[in-house]
């Protein structure tokens, strides 16, 4: 008696299921590429304006420890390339010609350029300032 032995019909995968595989692979991976990237530039970009809050914060505080404030306006360039725009203005003299003090309002803003474009952050306060009699 003869015996035959059967061969299995599905004893691998075929090519077709191989493609289909790789195509899901290969798309699985260039998401995670995609969201990995789109992360590093949110990080980049934060980085960037925790950079100029901190020079700005630290300049207005220079500004403020000023017992000289004048009117006036000027920009000062950083090593690392930030651009600071000042201006001091007296406000409010109407307000203020019969009292003892002046004030005034100051604005900074930085500005930087990220990804070719010019980004800015801008701070204001006011500062009451004694006259001088």
């Amino acid at each position: 008696m003869k015996t035959f032995r059967t061969v299995p019909q599905h004893a691998g995968f075929t090519l077709l299921e191989v493609l289909v595989a790789t195509a899901i692979l290969g798309i699985a991976i260039s998401i995670v590429l995609q969201l990995f990237s789109s992360d590093l530039r949110a990080i980049s970009a934060s980085g960037n304006y925790v950079s100029a809050t901190t020079k700005t914060e630290a300049k207005m505080r220079e500004l403020l420890d000023d017992d000289k404030l004048s009117e006036r306006s000027w920009s000062e360039m950083t090593d690392d390339g930030y651009r600071a725009d000042m201006s001091i203005v007296e406000v409010m003299k109407d307000r203020t010609q019969n009292l003892q003090i002046s004030l005034f309002e100051i604005t900074l803003t930085m500005h930087w350029t990220q990804g070719g474009k010019e980004k800015s952050l801008t701070l204001k306060t006011m500062k009451a300032k004694a006259k001088q009699v």
